[in-house]
């Protein structure tokens, strides 16, 4: 299994836009029913912070990289820099 820790460090005020326009183009919704993921979800900080967490994790890298090439994929990639300033991807490998 691999696990995704996604920080979307956001630009001032633009989190929680940012996550309705997730909500809105049905992103979590579309990677959900993807053959091969296990969690694909969205966390705010609790300290408030204009950070937020998307915790993704995929049956195996084969199952990662078509996610990648999917439509909701690339619509996500092109509305990101509107909202995010800077993204930072942990990937772990769990067996």
């Amino acid at each position: 299994m691999i696990v995704l820790n996604v920080t979307y460090k956001c630009k001032p005020g633009q989190r929680d836009a940012f996550l309705e326009r997730l909500k809105a183009e049905g992103i979590s919704e579309t990677t959900h029913a993807e053959e091969g993921n296990i969690k694909y979800d969205y966390y705010i900080p609790a300290d408030g912070c204009n950070e937020l967490l998307l915790i993704e994790k995929w049956r195996d890298k084969d199952v990662l990289a078509k996610h990648a090439t999917l439509p909701h994929f690339a619509r996500l990639m092109g509305f990101k820099a509107e909202y995010v300033a800077d993204t930072v991807i942990e990937k772990f490998i769990v067996e």
